[in-house]
């Protein structure tokens, strides 16, 4: 068995990984193989020579125009917000809405060694990421009537630490019955110049996250397709957990895709500038498509229109709808979506057993996305939000020039400060200001709150 194994590896010139087998220990070699046969090396081997017939993005994005969307402030909708709101709750009390978080990454580049649904961002209590969607989704739920559930999918790197986190905080009041934690699949990482899979330890791959592309094939793994279509959903609201302003399972946006009968429903912002690292939301040939900012050649990135408005204004801020039985017919063609590249620092062993941590770019990830499922949708659209309510992203570590944790608990700040104010409220943009989901989930219910209004001169945890 272990001369096929060697063999096999030869074939596509990846024997190394067994270089240090004798060194292991008899549980550690198997897991090395287990690890080893898990890898479609002939798919690697296309994607490493360059083979897999990746798009011409530069074609694509001569041929993009912006998408047909329902913006903001839109004098003649095609769908009236109201019906939108009408449908959007009507489907939220019938137990008909899920919830899908993506939470496979790690806080790496916020210099946190841990999943980055555990990074605190809540400005005055301190709430990780992760409770401020469970809050919020449990706020919605008691508005409702109903027990919204929560699919969160981990990455290999996330999935036990995400794990113990809920199970010591009693999933923040979440039923066990209404959370399900489901680990997405995983690509090893290559060396940039050799093409050669790396060790992370003598008896481990370096692997990292399929990325969210690898939903589908989690959904179906995991079986949590027919587990959704038994609870009676049969529509997902899909969010990653980085951006804590997500308009939890918004009624009006769930609205606005039944209505249309939309198979793939996503939420974009108008960009903030040309080469914004946000996915541009285009049409191309008639099928709505995002060509991710790494992929868009910077001198359509930066065309305009005759108002010198961006001609590709639409963001995309990984807030999407997902019909089941559209998620259920893809299935079979997940496995051909399109990796994209992604030059990474990647440590590793070398021929010497050593552990090298590079300072440069040294390896190449693979990642597959969730939007790239667009094209296969029979009917899709696109929502505007307002950015200042729906989008603040953590990303990066302070100091950076974008995503970063303070622009966030500011952009939180602002928005609680709005609805005080909204409700006749004086609120000086100098107080810090936090409202819990269970207090008021927006500015209708700060209104229904304040029986007169209050001028705040200090910090307030509304909770």
């Amino acid at each position: 068995m272990a001369d096929d194994l060697q063999n096999e590896l030869k074939k596509y010139r990846q024997e190394h990984l067994l270089q240090f087998r004798d060194s292991l220990t008899v549980a550690e070699r198997s897991e090395l193989e287990r690890q080893i046969r898990d890898v479609d090396l002939a798919m690697l081997e296309r994607l490493t020579s360059g083979s897999d017939h990746a798009p011409d993005w530069a074609d694509l994005a001569a041929r993009a125009v912006p998408p047909s969307a329902i913006r903001l402030n839109d004098s003649s909708p095609a769908i009236q917000p109201a019906a939108a709101l009408a449908a959007g709750e009507e489907a939220l009390r019938a137990g008909r809405i899920g919830m899908i978080l993506a939470a496979g990454g790690q806080g790496t580049r916020l210099g946190f060694d841990h999943p980055k649904g555990l990074f605190a961002i809540g400005p005055l209590s301190g709430r990780t990421l992760f409770q401020m969607h469970v809050d919020r989704l449990l706020a919605m739920s008691k508005r409702y009537g109903v027990r919204l559930a929560l699919l969160i999918m981990t990455s290999p790197a996330t999935d036990a630490e995400t794990r113990d986190y809920f199970h010591r905080h009693q999933n923040f009041g979440m039923s066990p019955e209404d959370l399900v934690i489901f680990c997405q699949g995983s690509m090893p990482a290559v060396d940039e110049a050799t093409g050669k899979i790396l060790l992370s330890a003598k008896g481990e791959i370096a692997l990292s996250p399929d990325g969210h592309g690898g939903l589908v094939a989690a959904l179906h793994r995991h079986s949590l397709l027919r587990w959704s279509k038994q609870r009676g959903i049969d529509q997902f609201f899909y969010a990653q957990v980085d951006n804590p302003l997500v308009q939890v399972c918004d009624p009006m946006l769930i609205g606005y895709h039944l209505l249309a009968k939309s198979e793939m429903t996503t939420q974009v912002v108008k960009k903030r500038f040309a080469l914004e690292k946000v996915g541009n939301v285009v049409s191309i040939d008639g099928k709505i498509q995002i060509i991710e900012y790494s992929d868009l050649p910077s001198k359509f990135a930066e065309q305009t229109q005759e108002d010198g408005s961006l001609k590709l204004w639409a963001g995309n801020i990984a807030v999407h709808l997902f019909d089941i039985d559209f998620l259920q017919r893809v299935v079979q063609f997940a496995d051909g979506l399109p990796f994209h590249r992604a030059r990474k620092i990647v440590p590793f062993i070398n021929s010497l057993g050593e552990l090298v941590k590079p300072e440069q770019p040294n390896a190449i990830k693979f990642e597959r996305f969730v939007f790239d499922l667009l094209p296969m949708a029979e009917r899709s659209i696109v929502v505007e939000g307002n950015a200042r309510e729906v989008f603040a992203p953590v990303k990066n570590a302070n100091g950076a020039p974008t995503d970063t944790p303070d622009a966030t608990r500011a952009a939180l700040m602002a928005l609680h400060r709005d609805w005080l104010r909204q409700s006749g409220c004086r609120v000086e943009d100098s107080v810090a200001v936090e409202i819990h989901p269970s207090w008021a989930l927006d500015a209708t219910e700060v209104r229904s709150r304040m029986t007169q209004p209050i001028s705040l001169v200090s910090d307030t945890y509304f909770a």
